[in-house]
Order: structure tokens, then C-alpha cells, then sequence
């Protein structure tokens, strides 16, 4: 999935709010979708403690993307009213960091997950929002390319406990895998951010390198 190459196409659903919120302050936009994500990565967090709490499942899913939502509002707002800034963009950044360790994190503690897993996943998302901004502090062109960007991880950590819950509520359990391992969807989504987070940083780290050796010549 590369998402965020196509992030244009999503101007529909964000200029008619922005225009209403003309007025409002960026970084409170942020702000709120900071809170979102932290929320979320509680529901999923919660949604495993307890048998009746699986429909917590969903709330996150909707917690989740409507974070990545006002995550996506708060720069084209910036845009429209002119307030786009360096340290609305550094803001920006940083706070998209806690939202992803906010939610893969509230999964990677949860019962839905094995410690480890997790583990790989949340150093596979680090490396690969590091290297994108790297090749920006190295004088290279900010990458969002590869195969796992931060619209990818909203989108599949929207739809993973989506499909788990309508999962277990059809009544099946974890997935046998090759007769002897079992694996949860959260657990399988988590392994996809963990291999493919790591290829995309390998992918990043490979093009900096290029585009940096290009400006040497």
C-alpha cells in the first residue's frame, strides 16, 4: 500500500470543513487529533480485557481514522488561512509520532497481541517515519514513499479490528497458521508493520542515499 502518494485525492472531504474552521488554530486541530489517537490506543487497549468488551473494537477503528482525519485538516487549514509555518510542520511531525505509538502501542500491550510482535512493530513505524524526515535534515527531498507511509498504517489499523471483531463475532478464534502457530488479525497487522515498516525504511534509506549522491556528482 502506498496511500500516501494519493493524498491529494482527499482534498474533497477535507476543503469544505477547512473553509468553516478558516478561523480556527491549526495546532488545536492537532491537538484534538492527538487526543483521538490516544483514545483509540485505549479502546484497543481495553477492548481485550474482557470478552464483553470486543465492540470497543470499532470504537477504536472510528477513533483511528477520525484522528488521522483532523491529522490531515490541521495542514490544509494551515494552508488556506496562510499560517503554514516550520514549527507548525515540526509540531506536526511530533505529534504524529506519539499518535502512532499512541495507537500501535495500545495494541502492542494488549491481549490481542504478543509483546514481541509489537515490539517489532512499533521499531519497524520509528524507522520508517525516521527515515523520511532524515533525508529532509540531510538537504535531501522529505520522502514519503515505500510501502508502508502513515496513511497506509491508519487505513490497515482502521480495518484489522474491524475484521477481528465481525471475526470473533461469527465465532471463530486466533487463525492456525501452518498447523502450530496462531496469530490474532491485530497480530497479523502487526507483523505487517513490522516486515514491511522495516523494508520501507531499507527502501527510504536506499533513495536518500541515491538522491544524496546525485547532488555530490
Amino acid at each position: 500500500m502506498v496511500l500516501d502518494s494519493h493524498r491529494s485525492k482527499a482534498d474533497f472531504a477535507l476543503t469544505p470543513v477547512a473553509k468553516r474552521l478558516i478561523n480556527v488554530n491549526p495546532n488545536m486541530i492537532s491537538w484534538i487529533g492527538l487526543i483521538l489517537a490516544f483514545i483509540s490506543g485505549l479502546l484497543f487497549f481495553m477492548s481485550g480485557m474482557k470478552n464483553e468488551w470486543n465492540w470497543l473494537l470499532i470504537l477504536g477503528a472510528v477513533m483511528v481514522l477520525t484522528s488521522g482525519y483532523f491529522d490531515a485538516l490541521d495542514g490544509k487549514v494551515a494552508k488556506m488561512a496562510g499560517k503554514a509555518s516550520k514549527k507548525g510542520d515540526f509540531l506536526d511531525h511530533v505529534f504524529d509520532r506519539y499518535a502512532d505509538m499512541f495507537i500501535i502501542g495500545g495494541v502492542a500491550i494488549s491481549a490481542w497481541c504478543n509483546p514481541y510482535i509489537g515490539l517489532f512493530a512499533l521499531v519497524g513505524v520509528l524507522l520508517t517515519s525516521y527515515m523520511g524526515t532524515q533525508a529532509q535534515a540531510v538537504g535531501a527531498p522529505r520522502l514519503y514513499a515505500g510501502l508502508l507511509g502513515r496513511a497506509d498504517r491508519i487505513v490497515l489499523s482502521t480495518l484489522f479490528p474491524v475484521i477481528l471483531f465481525i471475526w470473533i463475532w461469527l465465532g471463530h478464534g486466533d487463525i492456525d497458521v501452518f498447523g502450530y502457530i496462531t496469530l490474532s488479525w491485530l497480530e497479523i497487522m502487526m507483523l505487517w508493520f513490522a516486515i514491511v515498516g522495516n523494508l520501507t525504511a531499507v527502501q527510504r534509506a536506499i533513495v536518500t542515499w541515491r538522491n544524496m549522491s546525485k547532488k555530490e556528482e
